[in-house]
């Protein structure tokens, strides 16, 4: 079963045209969500709007218009009329601005994505446009304007010959990272050893999406259909958590819980053995022939001592 369109446009590249159809790239999953309920009869409550100033009064749908917050507590009014003026107008063209390496849009930048289709006679330049940027290592950088907006989005190539349009946030739309607090703290490099462990441990060539699913929502779906039938909900078990302070001993045991033996971390960092410690290590026949060499040693003293 094919997927269907949901819009056309056009892809401006350069002097070329090149007709494609829009499809939706994902499928929204609704999330569980929960309904307000009269507790006393069961009826689903209602939401209304009220106006503070005229003493909670509830105000009805044809007396309320949008507005504009200019200052504290004030306001512009527009009509429905002023609003579509300011709408930008759907152009259904997708104008390339640019080409950028791949590696260089940083994925938060990443909003929603849609798959393009070539539609009818644009096959050849389709192509041609997917491997150019395949062979250049470089995506498309465009603006589309559609639902009274102009987007930003990253035209990219797939694998299989397609080509995705990823709607891409605007710089004022994203938070400079500059902002977060970051402790500066050294990086030892017994520790960074064993994180490397844990990292090469648990590690795969490929994402396969199909491996992970949203295990709270189906238990959540499990434990309402419960209810559903008649049922009492089964609180989940609490998973018991061992807290270690060390961050060095809970990377040893992060490889421990796998089956894996830490590596020598601290080799370089360990002091000097002490006096006699490779004594211990030596064989016990080495241990026990030491004090065979001392015995006569001791019987000769003795002799000369009985003979003073």
């Amino acid at each position: 079963m094919s997927a269907r369109s949901i819009a056309t446009a056009n892809i401006s590249f350069g002097l070329v045209s090149i007709p494609v159809k829009l499809y939706s790239a994902t499928q929204a999953q609704s999330a569980i969500s929960f309904n307000l309920i009269h507790d006393a009869c069961g009826g689903r409550v209602k939401q209304q709007y009220i106006c503070p100033r005229e003493e909670n009064k509830v105000v009805e749908r044809e007396h309320i218009v949008k507005g504009y917050e200019f200052a504290k507590d004030r306001y512009v009014t527009f009509t429905p009329e002023e609003l579509k003026a300011l709408e930008e107008k759907s152009t259904q063209t997708i104008e390339i601005a640019e080409f950028v390496p791949l590696e260089s849009i940083d994925p938060v930048y990443y909003d929603k994505a849609y798959y393009l289709g070539p539609d009818k006679g644009g096959d050849r330049a389709y192509r041609l446009l997917g491997e150019a940027m395949r062979e250049t290592g470089r995506t498309a950088l465009a603006r589309y304007a559609a639902r009274g907006k102009q987007y930003l989005a990253q035209l990219r190539p797939i694998e299989g010959g397609g080509i995705v349009m990823q709607q891409l946030l605007y710089a004022d739309e994203v938070r400079p990272f500059s902002e977060v607090d970051i402790a500066k703290t050294e990086v030892k490099e017994g520790e960074l050893k064993l994180a490397k462990a844990i990292v090469d441990q648990i590690s795969n060539q490929t994402f396969k999406p199909e491996q992970y699913e949203d295990e709270v929502k189906k238990r959540i779906q499990e434990q309402i259909q419960r209810k559903v039938d008649g049922q009492e909900i089964e609180a989940a078990p609490e998973q018991p958590q061992t807290q270690i302070i060390d961050l060095m001993e809970a990377l040893k045991a992060s490889l421990a819980r796998r089956g894996k033996s830490a590596p020598d971390a601290g080799a370089s960092q360990q002091q000097p053995a002490p006096a006699g410690a490779h004594a211990a290590a030596n064989d016990g026949a080495e241990v026990e022939r030491k004090p065979a060499r001392r015995a006569p040693r001791a019987e000769k003293k003795a002799g000369k001592k009985s003979s003073g």
